[in-house]
């Protein structure tokens, strides 16, 4: 599996969240590789975009990862409970990332399967098997991704991006749950599989 590299993520923010469809989050841990296919993602752009945590350049000591070179991690907790991870995209000094919303599994189903849900992947029932990452926080739970990886390269081990399958259908929808953005909310930045 081929890594992503830097230049893939230093481009526009919207390309980067079409392009990372289809492709894999691989997480090294415990002797385990634990691959996920990348099936939903939701661009968020600083500069103009009131869903961003830095809208208007606003830079804080949890924000200061979006500001980086596009490449990294921006990894935050939403309810105080449960982790999102983004890819930072675009230069430096522009806060701009890439949620990735959802995924399904392709290798280490056993170890995500614990993970997310403390039992076997044979045991889950029907329901369990479909929420399985089809969310942000499902997603990083199933990849045991915590704020411990924010602002890691994702270029290397513990966690990256390689390539994966093509996609040829993506649809585009607005994003989820950002209702107090205003104008904002209504932007088709959401694309999925």
């Amino acid at each position: 599996m081929t890594r992503l590299k830097k230049d893939f993520y230093t481009r526009d923010t919207l390309r980067v969240a079409k392009e990372l469809l289809g492709k894999y989050i691989v997480r090294e841990l415990d002797g385990h590789r634990l691959i996920l296919m990348i099936t939903e993602t939701e661009a968020y752009i600083g500069s103009v975009d009131k869903a961003c945590h830095a809208y208007n350049y606003k830079k804080t000591e949890r924000t200061s990862t979006l500001f980086r070179e596009g490449g990294c991690s921006y990894v935050y907790l939403i309810y105080g409970m449960y982790s999102c991870l983004n890819v930072v995209t675009d230069i430096e000094g522009e806060p701009c990332a890439v949620l990735i919303r959802g995924g399904e599994p392709v290798e280490g189903i056993e170890y995500m399967s614990r993970l997310r849900y403390g039992k076997d992947y044979g045991e889950l029932t029907s329901y369990q098997l479909k929420n399985f990452a089809n969310g942000p926080g499902k997603l990083c739970k199933a990849l045991a991704i915590d704020r411990e990886l924010n602002g890691v390269l994702l270029d290397r081990p513990p966690l990256y991006i390689t390539e994966g399958r093509e996609v040829q259908n993506c649809k585009t929808g607005k994003r989820i749950n950002i209702d107090y953005a205003e104008e904002a909310a209504d932007f088709p930045w959401r694309f999925y599989i």
